[in-house]
């Protein structure tokens, strides 16, 4: 027999010779809340017990209905491909929906999209508009997938600052100077991650004749739209018709139902813009689980009241988790308006939010995501999540108030 011998120093030094990776993946940024996760795990593999306030997942379980319904779907068959656009009983529900609670008309054959999680919808939207030299104004602090999306598709990122004392809405009129002859798109989530902010109709009419006088497409993310708090009202751009073709509006499950993990969204645009986003998402992952639709079909088409509940809680928790951060000296938060973060202000502390993180995970055990993960505004801020049980949120304040404590000493 003969043996085969592997040159393996030779092989070592033709791989490091040669560009593996794409530029514009290395010109991502790593997602701030799962780099903590990660260590977070690491040290609960040693038996530590901590305090979680970095993920943005719903801790309540997906409401039984939808799972029975997804049980059914299971015994019916529903194993196979479905459309790539997704099943039409879906996009018809959808369809509904958005017509009732957000004034979109949308087309179910032809202008909706049946995505694996919103997070796909936004990833869609981004590759098939933006192309190397286009600019794309996004929010900071922001969604970090927003901006990490527009590198890969070799776009330029152009931040809007975001400010505590404007309740982390957007200047209209910096907004305005923000857009230049090479900008293409505006991405906008309204309820916010990670402020919990909430653009009112006005702000959203004033951004829509931006949109229309310079011509441009707006990214919508709306996957936070039932979790709001205090009478106030979501509204969606897509709403205004005279834009209706320029906006680009991302939704889905996960946020409203508990059903993160069932990574089902939707994406809805003008048929032209949609019908190479289908083209996009067939190549990809041709299309979401066919019983996870249908588990979303009850979702929208049977009763509310999960929502309800879960909405009335996490409104509690904001409430605890507000009062008991603003009592601690030497850190301050606003009240969000929706969605289910407090976006704290550390900047007394004098330190980086990255190193209050790592200090409050390593010396008090509690989790939390630093502010500059979702841009260059949110340093000196940490995101803590409130979508965990009232004794976490008791039990991670006394444990931050403590480490403040110790630190300002």
């Amino acid at each position: 027999m003969r043996l085969v011998r592997f040159r393996i120093l030779e092989y070592g030094s033709v791989f490091k010779l040669r560009n593996w990776i794409a530029d514009r993946i290395k010109s991502a940024d790593s997602i701030a809340a799962r780099v903590m996760f990660e260590k977070a795990r690491a040290m609960e593999l040693k038996g530590e017990k901590l305090v979680h306030f970095e993920l943005g997942e719903p801790d309540f379980d997906t409401p039984k209905n939808i799972v029975e319904a997804a049980k059914r779907a299971l015994d019916e068959g529903y194993t196979h491909y479905t459309p790539n656009s997704g099943l039409l009983e879906l996009r018809e529900a959808i369809s509904k929906k958005v017509k009732r609670d957000n004034q979109i008309d949308a087309d179910p054959q032809s202008e909706i999209c049946v995505t694996v999680g919103a997070q796909e919808g936004a990833f869609l939207a981004i590759m098939c508009t933006v192309e190397p030299g286009d600019e794309v104004i996004v929010t900071d602090p922001g969604y970090f997938t927003h901006p990490n999306y527009v590198k890969m598709a070799g776009g330029t990122v152009v931040a809007i600052p975001l400010r505590e004392q404007d309740s982390f809405r957007i200047d209209l009129n910096e907004l305005e100077k923000k857009i230049t002859s090479r900008t293409k798109m505006i991405a906008i989530n309204s309820p916010a991650n990670p402020t919990g902010s909430v653009l009112t109709r006005d702000d959203l009419k004033s951004i829509s004749e931006l949109v229309k006088r310079h011509n441009l497409l707006v990214l919508s993310d709306e996957i936070y739209e039932k979790i709001i708090y205090n009478g106030a009202k979501h509204c969606s751009i897509g709403a205004f018709s005279s834009i209706k073709d320029q906006v680009i509006t991302i939704n889905g499950f996960s946020k409203a139902y508990a059903m993160t993990g069932w990574r089902v969204g939707y994406v809805i645009a003008n048929k032209d813009i949609l019908a190479q986003m289908v083209k996009l998402h067939q190549n990809a992952v041709t299309c979401a689980a066919a019983f996870a639709q249908k588990g979303a079909i009850e979702a929208l088409n049977g009763p509310q009241d999960s929502v309800d509940s879960m909405v009335a809680e996490f409104e509690r928790r904001r409430n605890a988790i507000v009062e008991g951060l603003n009592s601690i000296e030497g850190v301050s938060c606003i009240r969000p308006r929706g969605a289910f973060y407090v976006f704290l202000n550390v900047r007394k502390l004098r330190k980086s939010s990255w190193e209050i993180g790592e200090y409050l995970l390593e010396r008090c055990k509690v989790v939390t995501t630093p502010g500059s993960g979702f841009g260059n505004a949110g340093e000196g801020y940490l995101r803590i999540s409130y979508a965990t049980s009232l004794e976490c949120i008791e039990e991670g304040v006394r444990r931050i108030a403590s480490g403040i404590e110790k630190l300002m000493e």
